[in-house]
C-alpha cells in the first residue's frame, strides 16, 4: 500500500481496519479525529508518514488470524453493521461498565488518599457510562431499526418508511455529537491516569483497573469509528438516494 497525500486518518482507518491497531499504539484518533491529514496526524504523534505506512503494512503481512475488529466492514449490509455494533461493542460497554466501577470504587477506597485523582476519574467514568447508556439505547430503540427498514425497503424498491425525526441527518449528527463529547471523557481518562499507568505503590487491583480503562478505550474508538466513518455515512447516501 502507499499512503498518497492528502489522504485522511479516516480513509485509512476504512480502507484498512488493521491500520486501527498501529493508530491506537501511537495515540492517533482514528474516530472522532478521523478527517485530519495523515501528514498532520503523523506530525502530531511525531512519526513519519514512511514510517506510518511501514507499520500498517507490518500488521497486515502479520494478521494471519483475522478477528472481528479487521473485517472489511465497508463492504457489509447496514443491517450486518448494525448487529455486529449491538452485538459485539453495545454488548461489550454494558459488560465492562459495572466493572470497571467496581475495580474504581475498590482502588479509590484503598489507594484515594494517596492518589486523589482517582476520584476524579471515578467521576469521569461514570458519567461517561451513563451517557453511552442512554446513547445506546436511543440507538437501539430509534434510530438503528430505522436504518434496518431503511435499507430493506431500498432492496425491495420501495420508499423509505416514515421517520418521527424527519430526515435521518439529524439524530445522526446527535449520535456523531455525543460520540465527540464521550472522545472528550476519553481524553479526561486517560489525561487523569497517566495514560493508564498504575503508579509504583499500585496494588493488582489498581494495574488492573487501568488496563480495563485502557482496553474499553480501544474499543469505544473502534466502535465510534464503525458508526462515525462507514454506517452513518452510508445511511446517509442511501436515504438521499432513496
Amino acid at each position: 500500500m502507499a499512503i498518497e497525500a492528502g489522504r485522511t486518518i479516516k480513509d485509512l482507518a476504512v480502507e484498512n481496519p488493521e491500520s486501527t491497531r498501529v493508530f491506537e499504539a501511537l495515540g492517533i484518533d482514528y474516530c472522532c479525529g478521523g478527517k485530519r491529514p495523515v501528514e498532520e496526524a503523523c506530525a502530531h504523534a511525531g512519526i513519519s508518514v514512511d514510517e506510518l505506512q511501514a507499520r500498517i503494512e507490518a500488521v497486515i503481512k502479520d494478521s494471519a488470524s483475522r478477528n472481528d475488529r479487521d473485517k472489511n466492514w465497508a463492504s457489509r449490509s447496514i443491517s450486518d453493521l448494525v448487529n455486529h455494533v449491538v452485538t459485539t461493542h453495545h454488548a461489550y460497554v454494558r459488560n465492562e461498565i459495572p466493572r470497571i466501577t467496581a475495580l474504581l470504587e475498590k482502588i479509590g477506597a484503598k489507594h484515594g488518599e494517596r492518589h486523589p485523582e482517582l476520584f476524579e476519574v471515578k467521576s469521569v467514568f461514570a458519567g461517561l457510562a451513563a451517557e453511552l447508556t442512554v446513547h445506546m439505547m436511543k440507538e437501539e430503540q430509534v434510530l438503528f431499526p430505522y436504518l434496518v427498514r431503511m435499507e430493506e425497503a431500498v432492496l425491495e424498491s420501495e420508499p423509505a418508511p416514515p421517520a418521527m425525526f424527519g430526515s435521518i441527518e439529524h439524530p445522526i449528527h446527535m449520535m456523531m455529537f455525543e460520540h465527540d463529547s464521550a472522545g472528550v471523557a476519553l481524553g479526561q481518562l486517560k489525561e487523569l491516569t497517566g495514560g493508564y499507568i498504575a503508579p509504583s505503590d499500585g496494588c493488582t487491583t489498581y494495574a488492573a483497573a487501568y488496563r480495563a480503562l485502557a482496553e474499553f478505550e480501544a474499543d469505544l474508538h473502534q466502535h465510534i469509528h464503525l458508526e462515525n466513518n462507514i454506517l452513518f455515512p452510508r445511511a446517509i447516501e442511501m436515504s438521499r438516494e432513496g
